[in-house]
Parts: C-alpha cells; structure tokens; sequence
C-alpha cells in the first residue's frame, strides 16, 4: 500500500545516480515524491539553486510522480507545508548513519508528526557522493559512470570557466 506523499530533501550538488536511484525506488512506494532541493547557505555549493533544479528536473523527466521543488529553512518545516508525512534520507556508508540520525532524531524533537524514512542506494551507487564527483571533474577525470551525461557537461562548463 502506497503512502500519498514524500519528500526528499538534499543540497544534489550535483545529482548523482545514487540520488537518481532513490528518487526511482521511492516512487514505487509513495504516490508523489517531492525532490527538494535545499538553500543551505552554509554549504558551498558549486551550482545555483536554479541549476540543481534544471538538472534534477531533466533526469526525472518522463517520472510522472516525482515534483522538484526548493525550500529554505527548516526542512520538516517544508515537509509539512508539503503536504507530506514522510521524508526520505539517503545512507551510502556507515559513515553517513551517525549525523543522519541526529538529524532524524532533531527533526522529530521539531516536528514530531513528520517521519524520516532511510533508504540505502543498490550496492552499484554505494559509494558515490556528489563532493567525490566535483572533485574527479574538476581533475579532469570521465565521472559519466556517476552522473548522466547532461550533469557531466555541466560540471565540465563550471570547471572550464573556473580555470580561465
């Protein structure tokens, strides 16, 4: 039985497979998933807000139930005011579980109706991260085994601008 909506919040600086994975998995267990993409000032990120939204909505092109919004502030925040019950958040590694799950234990203290929900990448997208990406592609490495292939032209613009 399908639950009606997620969100699934994240800076996708750029969006990854693994990204693209949980947002294709997700969508056979709620009816509308919501890719949110955070204003998080306190990140440095390499692409705008508006990028990673032009990115995220080419590769969920053609996914009828999958919604790219952005949000600031509090994330449960924009969970509620969504309309959705549930967030999804990503673990790769372990390494990911502990501040995943201060954050979920924090959010529940904020928002205590609003559930995180996590999600593990296939085994094949384990290991990827979007900071790992921007630095290979910034070396100059083929990073299209982890990004599709409008994200790499992306990322070799913004390095390709960088250097000049």
């Amino acid at each position: 039985m399908k639950c009606k909506i997620a969100v699934y919040p994240g800076t996708f600086d750029p969006v990854t497979y693994g990204h693209i994975d949980l947002i294709k998995r997700a969508t056979k267990i709620f009816d509308e998933v919501i890719v949110a993409v955070a204003h998080n000032p306190s990140k440095d990120t390499l692409f705008s807000v508006e990028e990673r939204i032009s990115m995220l909505k080419d590769v969920v092109k053609g996914m009828k139930s999958v919604v790219v919004d952005s949000f600031d502030g509090l994330v449960v925040d924009y969970v509620k005011r969504s309309g959705a019950k549930v967030m999804i958040r990503g673990l790769r590694m372990l390494s990911d579980f502990e501040y995943e799950f201060q954050m979920a234990l924090t959010n529940r203290k904020l928002k205590g109706e609003i559930e995180t929900i996590f999600m593990m990448p296939s085994e094949s997208y384990s290991y990827i991260s979007s900071k790992l990406i921007k630095e290979a592609s910034n070396l100059g490495a083929d990073v299209r085994n982890f990004v599709p292939a409008k994200v790499q032209k992306r990322l070799k613009e913004k390095f390709n601008r960088r250097l000049k």
